[in-house]
């Protein structure tokens, strides 16, 4: 064969990093090394695979064409080398999860998951669902864990988990202790809410349908504990998974808001790139995070550990 995997390993790095420079650092090469390699393995085969725009590197067709293949011959090469050494370590695998999934639940998971194989490694990239849905599809990430059915032509998409979202407020907010809401109510309070882009706030705009331009939006945020505190100080109403507010109804710092008018139900969903190769390692993963859930269908039947 012309080329080798390091050759291979070097242009899946400046593939996703976007240039030699940040590709060296990241496989501890330096730049020359890293960009001789680059160009003996577009020379062998008289390719070449990106376009060299300034001081960066973009794949063209080419190159997109060789990237999956280049990855799979990567992760089936690792595969290879754990089983002839009869490793029983994993890895490095890149989970990537939305705040809500990666705040509450991958933790748990993963935690059970290293504690079983103390030897391998799992990086977990803790974003919203669109920039979760991007980076699976430029092979960045090898799963992706999201709230919302996110379509991209390049992922495939699995249901996991039933979720629901609730709208809060402070106990002293004037819709706080109604038996129930309506629509028109709440639509005429101030909002706190996720920031466009996240599978929450997908799925609350999604739930106003055509009245979502009458949101009254005071503040976008993050992360859910920046909402939660910030309608406990009283600045409006929040909506977010119930799964983030179990501590927080218990302890009574914030109140469930019924708006029975208002279907927030959703889906969690695990993703993968359509021509990502399952190696043995995250075929593992996949089925440690559905055993680790078992039968439970919605977060709701997810134990947690309280927080004081």
């Amino acid at each position: 064969m012309k080329f080798t995997l390091r050759q291979l390993e070097i242009f899946v790095a400046v593939a996703q990093t976007g240039s030699a420079s940040r590709a060296a650092e990241r496989l501890a090469l330096s730049q020359s090394a890293t960009s001789t390699a680059l160009a003996e393995l577009e020379k062998s085969y008289s390719q070449v695979l990106f376009d060299r725009v300034g001081k960066s590197l973009r794949m063209n067709d080419t190159g997109r064409w060789l990237l999956p293949h280049a990855m799979e011959i990567l992760d089936r090469a690792r595969g290879l080398e754990n089983a002839l050494g009869a490793q029983t370590a994993l890895g490095p695998l890149n989970l990537g999860a939305s705040l809500t999934i990666g705040n509450y639940l991958a933790t748990l998971f993963l935690a059970d998951f290293l504690q079983q194989r103390p030897d391998s490694r799992v990086h977990l990239t803790v974003h919203n669902s669109t920039d979760i849905v991007a980076a699976v599809a430029r092979f960045e990430l090898d799963l992706g864990l999201v709230e919302g059915n996110f379509q991209h032509p390049d992922v495939v998409v699995e249901q996991w988990l039933r979720d629901e979202l609730v709208v809060f407020a402070a106990p002293g907010h004037p819709l706080a202790g109604r038996q129930t809401v309506s629509r028109e109510e709440v639509l005429d309070c101030n909002w706190i809410l996720r920031e466009p882009g996240s599978g929450t706030r997908s799925a609350v705009e999604h739930a106003f349908g055509e009245d979502r331009h009458r949101l009254a939006v005071r503040l976008e945020l993050e992360h859910t504990e920046a909402i939660k505190r910030a309608v406990e100080a009283g600045l409006g109403l929040g909506c977010i998974s119930r799964l983030a507010l179990r501590d927080a109804f218990r302890r009574g710092s914030l109140v469930p808001i019924n708006v029975p008018d208002l279907d927030l139900r959703r889906s969690f969903y695990i993703i993968h790139h359509r021509d990502k190769y399952i190696s043995g390692g995250l075929a593992l993963l996949i089925g440690h995070i559905r055993d680790f859930t078992g039968n439970a269908t919605s977060t709701d039947d997810i134990v947690l550990t309280p927080v004081p």
